[in-house]
């Protein structure tokens, strides 16, 4: 469903309006209907049409939590995750503490990650992402789950 890198801008009240081939999915899959949280890993945001979301929650609440790094994820991804609407420009409010936790300000960049959208600084995925690029070693794509991918 998302692929592809695109720009976008958060505006003063904390609106970002999404590429418009990215609401039309949106509207056809989920009614415009979004959750969006932090991701664990890096300081961005990560964007769900709902019925994605639902499919992670109930995975996620599947999970032992008995064991701290389930209950971490669960806490820190489901309790963060904030149900946003489209409105009829095809923009959607991020709440103020996850603008902040991604360190968000006027430029942003949509990273498309199939079932999901990520959500960036603008300068933090240009630097992170020149890391990756420089990075000496590499895909690790000798490993087992890589086997038969070719690109």
């Amino acid at each position: 469903m998302f692929r592809g890198i695109n720009s976008a801008t958060l505006d003063s009240k904390g609106r970002m309006a999404l590429p418009a081939r990215f609401r039309e999915s949106l509207t056809v899959a989920s009614d415009g209907k979004i959750v969006v949280t932090i991701d664990t890993g890096e300081k961005c945001l990560l964007l769900y049409p709902l019925f994605e979301w639902e499919i992670v929650q109930r995975k996620l609440e599947g999970l032992p939590n008995i064991l701290e790094n389930a209950r971490r994820l669960q806490r820190l991804l489901i309790g963060h995750a904030t149900d946003v609407d489209m409105d009829a420009q095809g923009r959607i409010l991020l709440p103020g503490m996850l603008r902040e936790f991604a360190m968000l300000e006027k430029k942003l960049v949509l990273v498309g990650q199939g079932n999901k959208l990520e959500i960036w600084s603008a300068d933090h995925w240009e630097a992170r992402r020149n890391e990756w690029l420089s990075d000496e070693s590499g895909l690790a794509t000798d490993a087992e789950e890589f086997t038969g991918l070719s690109v």
